[in-house]
């Protein structure tokens, strides 16, 4: 009888471990699966914060063409000047589809008014032939495109950590472990589109 209950105690504490062993496994993962999601964020706020940077060149280079359309300037000028300093944001933020939906409207408006800049930069054949300008275009271009793959490589951080954490028994976990899903980035259609860059 001592030797069934023994065995008993051992089936009981081999089933606790395993279980044990599950929970801290799927926590773990949780977490994992949480610092890649500000991870990959943290592409996006860089890549912002690189095209963020170059608007002062450009604008610099554009304002020595003597007749260059001032409102389309100022625009690019206000747009940026809306965001402040810097790409940075609170984390909190990738929690909060309205705190996300205003960011991406800024991002949005700044990137209009850089396309529109572009746009009506073709009529001006000195910035044109200005190689200084050519290059920031080049890089704006550049810019616009690591935008771009990094948006799409955080929604499919998101994807993976929202669909884990809501599959079961993760979402019993996720529940203790305090994990939400994170908001996904979603551009309207013009936000999304790179300004056309075109050599003379």
């Amino acid at each position: 009888m001592k030797k069934k209950s023994i065995i008993i105690l051992v089936i009981i504490a081999l089933v606790i471990l395993i279980f044990g062993s599950k929970l801290v496994g799927t926590y773990n993962k949780i977490i994992a699966l949480e610092e890649g999601v500000k991870a990959s964020w943290a592409q996006v706020e860089t890549a912002y914060q690189r095209r963020f940077d170059l608007i002062p060149n450009i604008v610099s280079t554009v304002q020595g063409e003597a007749n260059f359309e001032k409102s389309t300037l100022t625009e690019v000028i206000q747009a940026r000047s809306k965001m402040g300093g810097v790409m940075q944001v609170d984390e909190n933020m990738l929690n909060d589809e309205m705190a996300m939906k205003r960011f991406q409207e800024t991002q949005a408006s700044l990137g209009g008014a850089l396309q529109r800049l572009l746009m009506v930069t073709e009529n001006y054949p000195t910035l044109q032939a200005n190689k200084g300008f050519q290059d920031l275009r080049v890089q704006l271009e550049g810019s616009e495109n690591r935008i771009s793959v990094e948006r799409m490589r955080y929604n499919e951080a998101v994807k993976t950590h929202n669909t884990f954490i809501r599959q079961f028994p993760n979402n019993l976990v996720s529940g203790f472990a305090g994990a939400s899903p994170k908001v996904p980035f979603a551009a309207d259609a013009a936000a999304a589109t790179a300004p056309k860059v075109e050599f003379n």
